[in-house]
C-alpha cells in the first residue's frame, strides 16, 4: 500500500485518520497523454489541488481542505484517495453521515485499501456505533496487521463499548508496533488505570510527562490520578502546566465525550476541578 500517512488528532475522537495518496500514473502524464485539450486542462491542476489540499488540512482549515478535495474529485471521480480524504476533512468538521458517504465510494473504488476502512471507523466513532467502528478497523487489520492506527482507533471503539480489556490490549498492541507513536502508549496507560492497576497506570504516566514535557493530555491525566491519591499538591503543579498547554481540559465533557478518558480518570479529574477531596475507593 503506498500511503501518506499522516497523525491528525482529530478533535472527534482522538483517534487518527489517515490521509494517503493514490498509486498509479502521475496527472502530469494524465494531462500530457488525454485526447483532448478540455482532458488536458482537466487533470493539469491536480497535483497542486492536492498539495494545497495537504497544506490546509497541516493548517487545520478542514473547510478549505473539504473544499480541494471536491474539486480533485470533480477532475478524477475514480480515485480513491480524494473520496477517503475529502471524507476525513468532513469528519473533523463533524460532518459524520456525508464523510461515511465518501468512505463508502472509496471502499467501493478500492475494497483492498485498508485506509477508508480505518477512517470510516472513526466516524461511526463519531455517531457512537462502535460496533461498526470495530468492524471496519477489524478489517483494516486484515488487510494491513501492522498498522498501529487502526489497532490504536480499534482500542478507542472498543473503550467505547466498555470492553477495558480488549482497549488495553489493541492500545498495547498499537504501541508495540510505534514505539514513538505517543497515543497509543497515553492511551494504555489511562486504560490500566482504569482496570485497577494504579500503579504501573501512574508510573507509565510520569514517564510520558517526562518524554513529551509540552503535551497536556500526560500532565491533566497526571493530574487527576494525583488526586485520586491524595497528592493534592503535586496534583496542582501538573494541573498549572496542563492548563497553560491545552484549556480544553477544564471541560470535563469535552474530556469525557471528545478526548474520552476513561470513566475513573473522567472521574478523578472531575473531583479535582471541583476541588472535592474525597478519595475514590
Amino acid at each position: 500500500m503506498l500511503t501518506r500517512l499522516k497523525s491528525i488528532l482529530l478533535a472527534l475522537s482522538m483517534s487518527l485518520a489517515i490521509l494517503f495518496c493514490w498509486p498509479g500514473v502521475s496527472t502530469a502524464a494524465l494531462a500530457e497523454s488525454a485526447s483532448s485539450p478540455e482532458l488536458q486542462a482537466l487533470y493539469a491542476d491536480l497535483d497542486e489541488i492536492y498539495q494545497k489540499a495537504f497544506i490546509a488540512t497541516d493548517k487545520g482549515d478542514f473547510v478549505t481542505a473539504e473544499g480541494l478535495w471536491g474539486e480533485a474529485i470533480e477532475r478524477m471521480p475514480a480515485n480513491p484517495a480524494t473520496w477517503s480524504n475529502r471524507g476525513n476533512a468532513r469528519v473533523s468538521q463533524f460532518k459524520l453521515e456525508e464523510a461515511i458517504a465518501d468512505f463508502d465510494k472509496a471502499v467501493e473504488l478500492a475494497p483492498d485499501q485498508p485506509g477508508p476502512y480505518v477512517n470510516r471507523g472513526t466516524a461511526w466513532e463519531g455517531l457512537k456505533e462502535w460496533d461498526k467502528a470495530i468492524a471496519d478497523y477489524n478489517k483494516g487489520i486484515e488487510l494491513d496487521p501492522e498498522d498501529p492506527v487502526a489497532f490504536n482507533n480499534r482500542g478507542n471503539a472498543e473503550g467505547g463499548k466498555g470492553n477495558w480489556e480488549a482497549a488495553r490490549d489493541d492500545f498495547y498492541h498499537s504501541a508495540e508496533l510505534a514505539r514513538g507513536f505517543a497515543l497509543p502508549n497515553m492511551n494504555y496507560a489511562l486504560t490500566l488505570y482504569q482496570l485497577g492497576d494504579k500503579a504501573e497506570g501512574t508510573r507509565k504516566i510520569r514517564n510520558l510527562v517526562r518524554r513529551y514535557s509540552q503535551a497536556a493530555d500526560p500532565r491533566a491525566a497526571l493530574t487527576a490520578v494525583l488526586w485520586d491519591q491524595g497528592l493534592a499538591g503535586e496534583a496542582e503543579s501538573n494541573w498549572a502546566a496542563a492548563e497553560n498547554l491545552d484549556s480544553r481540559y477544564k471541560d470535563v465533557a469535552w474530556v469525557r465525550d471528545i478526548r474520552r478518558w476513561p470513566p475513573a480518570l473522567v472521574d478523578a479529574l472531575d473531583r479535582f476541578i471541583r476541588l472535592d477531596s474525597k478519595a475514590v475507593s
